[in-house]
């Protein structure tokens, strides 16, 4: 039976796509560019390799969080402050939320049967305010934040120092829920614990085996009933 629930935020209850379009759509224009959708669909890019330089070990988080403006900046040709680009950045981003459909009331009926954990790798700041907006602390036992853990998932060190702060943890009686392959599902897989990815748009898994697959937060209620 399964009693512990670590949920990601970020495109598993709250819709960052929709935040960060309109956080980088603010911040590229106040910094002297048109946020067109080639801008924005380039910044993606360049922003996921970074994260994954920081998955890989290759990058800080503070590298990550200023270097990806530095670089989007380069290619158009124009001299900013990458590190001022990034605070305008995370203030945007840190205002309101958007859940993502059933997710709120999904999480709500969760926290009745289930003791609920965040796991998150956003930067504490940012993603603090965002739970407050979203009046989401309530239904959460815990959050941890990978800036204020010390290391960032998927690392195994990540997980084990969040299931130390758990009290009466028991791994064969919890499951990772996200919808990044290569931070949730692949730190879970990393931690011993039961996957069950978030993947509404059906993308192939590649090399990374979760458990479970569904499309969006309110089929795991009925996930966990099989279970």
């Amino acid at each position: 039976m399964i009693e512990f629930l670590l949920l990601d935020l970020d495109d598993t209850i709250l819709d960052f796509h929709k935040a960060e379009r309109i956080a980088l759509s603010k911040t590229i224009r106040a910094f002297g560019a048109e946020p067109t959708e080639a801008l924005l669909n380039r910044y993606h890019e360049i922003n996921k390799w970074h994260w994954e330089q920081l998955e890989l070990g290759k990058m800080t988080r503070d590298q990550v969080l200023v270097n990806r403006f530095g670089a989007l900046f380069r290619e158009l040709g124009m001299t900013v402050d990458p590190s001022a680009c990034a605070k305008s950045y995370e203030h945007n981003l840190s205002i309101g939320h958007y859940f993502l459909p059933g997710a709120e009331e999904t999480v709500k009926k969760l926290h009745e049967n289930y003791r609920l954990f965040l796991v998150s790798n956003g930067t504490a700041a940012v993603q603090h305010s965002r739970l407050t907006s979203a009046g989401l602390y309530p239904y959460f036992e815990q959050v941890f934040i990978s800036q204020e853990i010390g290391f960032h998932k998927p690392e195994k060190a990540y997980f084990d120092r969040c299931f130390a702060r758990i009290p009466g943890f028991a791994l064969q009686r919890a499951l990772m829920v996200g919808d990044s392959l290569t931070s949730d599902i692949k730190g879970g897989i990393n931690a011993g614990l039961k996957t069950v990815w978030v993947n509404p748009q059906h993308k192939p898994c590649g090399d990374i085996h979760p458990d479970y697959e569904i499309e969006g937060l309110p089929q795991l209620e009925t996930l966990l009933e099989e279970l």
